[in-house]
């Protein structure tokens, strides 16, 4: 399965209302410091997608868990049995190789210059991108958090894939009813029947964005206007009045400019989400190692 990139759109928005605290961020933070870093950052990037085009996802998704709990300051990057990475929403983040292997490349080109906060930010923008999605100039001069919380977060939609467990009592006894959630989609319901059956492996892996799973498009909202979305709190969406017009916008040619609509409020969102309480100046440090703080 590929890349999905939609299933968060309701915390995306969220974020674009966010009022950042990142004043001292900046574009181009590094053009003296280390010229070669977002060079560096990318080439990683690619090197993965090249091998795993889901990675995209993953990165995407592990700088939104981030900038959630405590903001965008690579405290989920550390590692340890008390750390926000072990928090129970955050035990299927992953990608945490790519950022160790960015972080080491420019250890040994400009040390400690280069903050793991900002190689992640830098990193989701490209994962993006790299899936055929918008781009955007991320503003950087974060850094590094010196701690790292075990404060469980609000469960945000996952990215990527899902497992048969989390949604298979939509398709067989939905709300003990023992028969499918009838906002399901007639056909869809028997394609998701085929692939999770009624006592089949509840770890078989399903995307999320049906018919689209590699490409950064706007196929998400389509299907949840058809009744095609997979998460129970994905179909909602269009349930809701509110939510439900951010949907029409988004899927419709029209309101949704053939796309375009998204990609540029996915872009303002994205530069506001990577600015949620950042750590910058004498605030914070710039970590050797991004899974720990400096001793």
């Amino acid at each position: 399965m590929g890349a999905f990139w939609l299933v968060f759109i309701v915390n995306i928005v969220m974020a674009s209302l966010v009022q950042g605290q990142g004043s001292g961020l900046q574009n181009g933070f590094y053009s003296s410091s280390c010229p070669k870093a977002g060079a560096v950052v990318r080439s990683t990037v690619e090197s993965h997608f090249n091998k795993d085009p889901t990675i995209a996802a993953a990165l995407l998704r592990l700088h939104f868990h981030d900038c959630f709990v405590q903001g965008c300051d690579g405290s989920v990057l550390i590692s340890g049995s008390s750390a926000e990475r072990s928090a129970l929403p955050n035990l299927g983040l992953r990608g945490f190789e790519v950022i160790d292997d960015a972080k080491a490349l420019l250890e040994s080109l400009c040390p400690g210059v280069v903050s793991c906060a900002d190689i992640l930010a830098v990193a989701a923008r490209d994962a993006v991108d790299l899936s055929d999605g918008p781009s955007w100039t991320v503003p950087t001069g974060r850094r590094d958090g010196r701690v790292s919380s075990s404060s469980q977060t609000s469960r945000a939609h996952t990215i990527g894939q899902t497992d048969c467990l989390f949604f298979r009592y939509r398709l067989y006894n939905f709300t003990t009813t023992g028969s499918a959630d009838p906002t399901i989609n007639q056909s869809f319901l028997t394609q998701l029947q085929s692939l999770c059956p009624r006592n089949g492996d509840g770890s078989i892996k399903v995307g999320l964005d049906i018919g689209s799973e590699t490409k950064f498009d706007v196929s998400f909202f389509k299907n949840v206007r058809d009744g095609k979305g997979v998460l129970e709190s994905d179909q909602r969406l269009w349930g809701d009045d509110g939510t439900r017009r951010v949907v029409e916008n988004y899927a419709g040619n029209v309101r949704g400019l053939l796309g375009l609509r998204f990609d540029y409020e996915f872009r303002k969102a994205m530069i506001k989400m990577s600015s949620i309480e950042v750590k910058t100046g004498s605030d914070g440090e710039i970590r050797k190692t991004c899974s720990k703080i400096n001793k």
